[in-house]
């Protein structure tokens, strides 16, 4: 990583709970292209301050985490497709002085669909009705799953997401199995309050045929583990967080690495 210097690129995240993750992951990129950008995370005590300081420091990059991801939209001046589609936004790019938003999440989500084979046929249960839980069910959506369900404690939301979307709602699991269980709360996040708790009981677990937990950090959540105990196929936050955050140094650089370059700077970041 080049020295500190005036000339340095600036690219930062917000998050209520930063981890490292993204960090190691754009400096390595850095590192190994040559590039004179550094990449930094933040808990922000005052969102709106934070993205005036983007503008007004012209930082070319910000990632954007739970819980701003809805909260942000309203202090952008533009919103690309991706992002006003689901009303959701994690990434913003800084033009002089002219933010545009982005949602690179719904491109991970929709990837790793398709990477896993997983049937679109399968009937589907989402935990979570947040920004992140818009691009996993716009995602599924446009994927072509029609047998979806939203798991969401507050009925405004989570009723909102299920119809926008053509699905149903439900506010509890209350014994409820799917062939997909996708977890999209902070259950299992490290850091927060549960983080040794399982998203699903375990007999939703076992009733699965794939899990999806789209938390990063750890890599192996309660969920996860459960799941490769139980034998069944599982797709991990990791793997969204690599894409995604791959998708984000492409649209702050305009670079995009080789394979070689990703999965180096994936192994990086996940050695920590």
């Amino acid at each position: 990583m080049p020295i500190l210097n005036k000339d340095m690129t600036l690219c930062i995240s917000l998050s209520a709970r930063p981890s490292n993750n993204g960090t190691r992951f754009h400096n390595h990129l850095y590192d190994q292209l040559g590039l004179n950008w550094i990449y930094k995370a933040f808990a922000p005590t005052d969102l709106a301050q934070a993205i005036a300081g983007v503008r007004g420091l012209g930082i070319r990059g910000c990632a954007v985490s739970m819980p701003y991801k809805e909260d942000v939209m309203a202090l952008v001046d533009e919103l690309d497709p991706s992002a006003k589609a689901i009303d959701s936004v994690n990434t913003i790019v800084n033009t002089n002085g002219h933010l545009k938003a982005y949602n690179t999440d719904y491109t991970a989500i929709e990837q790793l669909l398709a990477s896993n084979a997983v049937p679109t046929d399968y009937s589907v249960l989402v935990q979570g009705a947040g920004g992140m839980a818009k691009a996993t069910v716009a995602a599924l959506r446009d994927a072509g799953f029609t047998d979806v369900t939203v798991i969401a404690r507050n009925e405004d939301t989570g009723r909102a997401l299920a119809e926008q979307y053509g699905f149903q709602w439900r506010a509890t699991l209350d014994g409820g199995t799917a062939d997909l269980i996708i977890n999209v709360t902070p259950i299992g996040m490290a850091g927060g309050p549960d983080v040794d708790s399982l998203s699903f009981p375990e007999d939703a677990i076992a009733a699965a045929k794939v899990v999806f937990d789209v938390v990063a950090l750890p890599a192996e959540t309660p969920l996860i583990k459960a799941a490769r105990s139980a034998g069944k196929q599982v797709i991990t936050g990791a793997e969204v967080a690599t894409i995604q955050a791959l998708e984000q140094f492409v649209l702050y650089t305009g670079v995009r690495p080789t394979d070689e370059q990703v999965r180096a700077a994936e192994d990086f970041m996940r050695a920590q």
